[in-house]
């Protein structure tokens, strides 16, 4: 075989490589490195643009955080104070109906009043403050940005930024109409004494009712182990058990106890008379007693006790106690007792078995002995004032049964005069109050629409463009790549929305208030202080919303002294209690919201104008057109700014709640400025807003932002 020769070059000779063709690979080698040093210089320096303005988004969309949070919280102030002026007028309502709250329900109205007033007050406010404040809004994001991103200037960088809020513009800011509760005022001012003067005399029958309730109780049973009603059945009669039953309180017990005691009394007791000894005058005192008894089980046998919560009526007969009462019933009238003849004259006897009265031709009544010339019986004894001695030995002293029955009789009656009067009372009351209950519901359903609603700049997010215009050197600098001293501009853009996040109890939108109401808690007494632990209640359990509402009402009627004879005022807190349940109030958004970076893309798709619609079309150039627009944008609020701005401690106040009036607790809504606002006059807002406009000028030539 042919040995194939070798040639020898300039880069290549029979040892595979010459001095040149090495230094040539070395050099390419020396300027690969160099070159992937430079561009990892170049990306590094470039990425830090990115985290910049990463950041400044971020510290844009935290004053619109802070915002968003200072709507809710007046959102939570007008309604709570809508409500809690509304629930004082209710308490107030419910005082009117109990004697012992009559003063204090005029101190709970008037407070209402003011709750109201300061409902509105604290509107009208709020509503200057957060439009002044949304005129700001995209300044002082735009402050917040551009502090974030000056604190990155080091080693010759210098960072400027343009935050754009999408939208740039808010909404008109909707509070709801002042004086929306004028009505239930004027409702309530106009029933107010009505409802006092009725409630006032329902309470003078109900405790004539309660008297004679308590008084027909204690000799119905109430008494025992003394005489009583209960005691001289069991000892009488030797009743027992269902027939005879014990009650330990007026509460428990009713009139119709006493009747069906009194029917069954009567009843053993004619089943079991019989004479106390073989005399003639005991077997006529047996027979006179067996009569008595007969009559009161007839009499028994049309008595009632009709009792419902609006009404009563009851008829108890009133059995005779003496002869005189005994002319005026049946017993009188009774032709039932034998009468005989004799030289003396026409005899009657108490009943057929006396021994004078054998052969008796007739019978007649009392009333025909009374009215004719009839003699004495020389057995019985029998006269007209016979039965009437009998009926008035049980009932004249306490050893008998009917000087018990005819006390709670008696008492019934007084019982139904009263409850005559206190019924219809009770109903004007309540029909009065019920209809003030329901207006009050109605406005409380309109509170919980009348809500501060407002769609701030911002809303959808922001836009943030962030350049380093500083001189920054290179860096690895050699004959290897050719390249300036410093870099050039260098942008990025990014954006940043908001989210909720899930409050805590200490941690929600209304904990600044609640601390301002700590120093006040339990400074105040009477109705102003039910009123301002209401107010608390309601801020405490914002969240819970129609619970809050009628645990708050339902605490602050607890907390009024409504015990009395009427019972209506335990009937008006229950009352007002489950009126304001149909207020359907709806769980409020307590949540606070934190920024969150998105694509530029989510937020800009969701904006209008000309930077937005830019933005999406993904130019393959800057927009010339786009430094007109942010000057443009930047006057436009610069001016808002520096008169919505007062830097009082770094803090502008948006309203004061004085919940009582200007004596009352003062309790301010504040929201913080960012930083460079917040160190420094007015004098730095322009500062900054030049700044801004500057930005576009300073970033000229860079090409598209992606």
């Amino acid at each position: 075989m042919r040995k194939r020769s070798v040639s020898s070059g300039l880069f290549c000779d029979k040892n595979g490589f010459t001095t040149v063709g090495a230094a040539i690979a070395l050099l390419l080698t020396l300027a690969l490195v160099f070159s992937s040093a430079q561009v990892y210089r170049i990306n590094a320096a470039s990425a830090k643009a990115q985290s910049v303005a990463d950041a400044a988004a971020l510290a844009a969309m935290n004053e619109v955080a802070e915002f968003t949070i200072v709507v809710r919280l007046c959102d939570a102030v007008v309604l709570t104070l809508s409500l809690t002026g509304l629930a004082a007028m209710g308490l107030g309502v419910v005082a009117l109906c109990t004697p012992v709250t009559f003063e204090l329900s005029g101190t709970l109205i008037d407070a209402g009043k003011k709750v109201l007033d300061a409902r509105d007050t604290f509107s009208a406010d709020a509503k200057r403050a957060l439009e002044k404040l949304q005129r700001a809004l995209p300044l002082l994001a735009a402050a917040n940005a551009q502090s974030v991103a000056a604190g990155n200037n080091k080693d010759g960088s210098s960072y400027v930024s343009l935050a754009v809020l999408v939208p740039w513009e808010g909404d008109e800011v909707s509070v709801g109409s002042q004086g929306a509760f004028d009505e239930v005022e004027g409702n309530v001012d106009a029933r107010a004494d009505d409802v006092r003067a009725a409630a006032e005399a329902a309470e003078a029958a109900a405790q004539r009712a309660n008297e004679a309730k308590l008084l027909a109780y204690e000799h119905d049973c109430g008494l025992s182990p003394s005489r009583c009603m209960y005691e001289r059945a069991a000892t009488l009669a030797g009743m027992a058990g269902a027939v005879n039953p014990y009650y330990g309180s007026v509460d428990s017990w009713s009139f119709s106890v006493a009747l069906n005691r009194a029917k069954a009394y009567y009843a053993a007791r004619l089943s079991q008379e019989a004479p106390g000894g073989a005399s003639v005058a005991d077997q006529a005192r047996s027979a006179l007693r067996k009569r008595l008894y007969e009559y009161a089980n007839d009499q028994m046998s049309g008595a009632y006790v009709h009792e419902t919560e609006g009404s009563f009526s009851a008829n108890f007969p009133l059995l005779p106690k003496n002869t005189a009462e005994m002319r005026g019933t049946s017993l009188y009238e009774q032709a039932v007792y034998p009468i005989t003849s004799s030289d003396a004259g026409l005899i009657m006897h108490a009943w057929p078995g006396c021994p004078n009265a054998a052969g008796a031709s007739s019978v007649g009544s009392i009333a025909q002995m009374e009215a004719g010339n009839f003699g004495e019986c020389s057995e019985c004894g029998f006269t007209a004032s016979s039965m009437g001695k009998v009926a008035a030995a049980s009932s004249s002293i306490d050893n008998g049964f009917e000087y018990h029955y005819r006390i709670v009789a008696e008492a019934a009656q007084e019982y139904q005069q009263a409850r005559e009067e206190l019924d219809p009372l009770s109903n004007q009351v309540k029909q009065s109050a019920s209809g003030l209950f329901s207006d009050i519901t109605d406005a409380m359903r309109q509170a919980g629409q009348q809500r501060i609603a407002m769609r701030p700049p911002g809303s959808q997010g922001v836009i943030v463009l962030a350049a380093d215009v500083g001189s920054v050197p290179v860096g690895f600098q050699s004959s290897f790549v050719a390249s300036p001293e410093s870099m050039g501009a260098r942008a990025a853009v990014s954006a940043a929305t908001l989210v909720e996040e899930p409050a805590s109890e200490a941690g929600n939108v209304i904990a600044s208030v609640l601390d301002g109401l700590a120093d006040t808690e339990g400074a105040l007494v009477g109705g102003a202080g039910i009123v301002l632990d209401c107010w608390s209640a309601l801020l405490k359990a914002y969240a819970d919303g129609q619970q809050a509402l009628t645990g708050a009402v339902s605490e602050a009627a607890d907390s009024l002294p409504l015990a009395s004879a009427s019972g209506l005022g335990t009937w008006a807190a229950r009352a007002l209690t489950e009126a304001v349940e149909g207020a359907g109030l709806q769980p409020a958004d307590l949540d606070a919201v934190k920024p969150l970076l998105v694509n530029s893309h989510h937020v800009a798709s969701n904006g209008e104008g000309t930077f937005c619609a830019t933005l999406l079309s993904v130019k393959q150039r800057a927009a010339t057109d786009s430094g007109g627009l942010f000057s443009m944008l930047v006057g436009g609020v610069e001016q808002a700014a520096v008169e919505a701005v007062s830097t009082n401690g770094g803090k502008i106040e948006v309203a004061t709640i004085s919940i009582l009036g200007p004596n009352g607790p003062q309790v301010p809504i504040e929201i913080a400025l960012p930083p460079p606002v917040a160190d420094a006059t007015t004098r730095l807002i322009h500062r900054v807003a030049d700044g801004i406009r500057d930005v576009y000028v300073q970033v000229v030539g860079v090409k598209v932002w992606e």
